[in-house]
Formats: C-alpha cells, sequence, structure tokens
C-alpha cells in the first residue's frame, strides 16, 4: 500500500499535484511554523542537517506536502523583530501531521534541528489553516 502511494507521488510530481490533489482533496492543509534562533557559528551545521537527516524522513510520511527552512533577510514594513530563522512544515491535514509527529521517525529527527534552537523553552511555533 504504502509503495503504491509513492509511485503514484512520483508520476503526479512533473505535475505538481499530490496524490489527495489529484483525488480531490476534500480539506485544506495546515501550515506549522517555528521561529528559530541560531547560534551563527552552527547554521552551516543546522543546514546540513536539516537537509540531509530531517527533510528525507519527513517527505516519507502519508500527508506530506513540503517543509522548508527560510533565513531572514530584511524587514520591510512594521516593526516587529523577525527571527533568523523559519522553519515551515505543510501537510494535507491536522491529523496527519500529528501521526507523524507521534512516529519514532519525527521523535528521532526533530531533536537534531531542534538542538540549533537557542531558546529551546519557548521558541514560538504556530499553526495555521488554509483558507
Amino acid at each position: 500500500m504504502k509503495r503504491r502511494t509513492h509511485l503514484k507521488a512520483l508520476l503526479l510530481a512533473p505535475l505538481g499535484l499530490s496524490n489527495s490533489e489529484a483525488q480531490g482533496r476534500a480539506t485544506k492543509p495546515i501550515h506549522l511554523f517555528v521561529e528559530m534562533q541560531v547560534d551563527p557559528a552552527r547554521e552551516k551545521e543546522m543546514l546540513d542537517n536539516f537537509h540531509n537527516t530531517f527533510v528525507p524522513e519527513a517527505k516519507k510520511h502519508p500527508g506530506f506536502i513540503s517543509v522548508k527552512m527560510m533565513k531572514f533577510r530584511k524587514l520591510m514594513q512594521g516593526d516587529g523583530i523577525p527571527t533568523h530563522y523559519r522553519f515551515e512544515l505543510e501537510f494535507e491535514s491536522g491529523e496527519l501531521r500529528q501521526k507523524w509527529i507521534s512516529s519514532p521517525e519525527h521523535k528521532r529527527v526533530w531533536p537534531t534541528v531542534e538542538k540549533f534552537i537557542k531558546s529551546q523553552k519557548d521558541y514560538p511555533v504556530v499553526l495555521y489553516d488554509e483558507v
């Protein structure tokens, strides 16, 4: 069953579609954002870990749409104090995201990202529903 899902994803990817989009997704995806302050001396190590450990594992899980690490460039408007990095995870549903975060794989790979966040006790994590 899992192999079939992966094969469908491979066939639909060149068309820019996910399995759920091809089937007429009933719900809109969720977006999770984590604001991260990272020690500049450890940025390269954090990015290598994100791209080579976290991303490949996240891509394997049902409901995964995308994951990105964005680096702050410039405040264009307003007076907010932006964080250095923003992690963004997009899943087809909150339920599938919950399955992912409950998985042994997530429990193994998320700490490898989280260890680079300066304030590990109170970093902002925000969940949005796409509307």
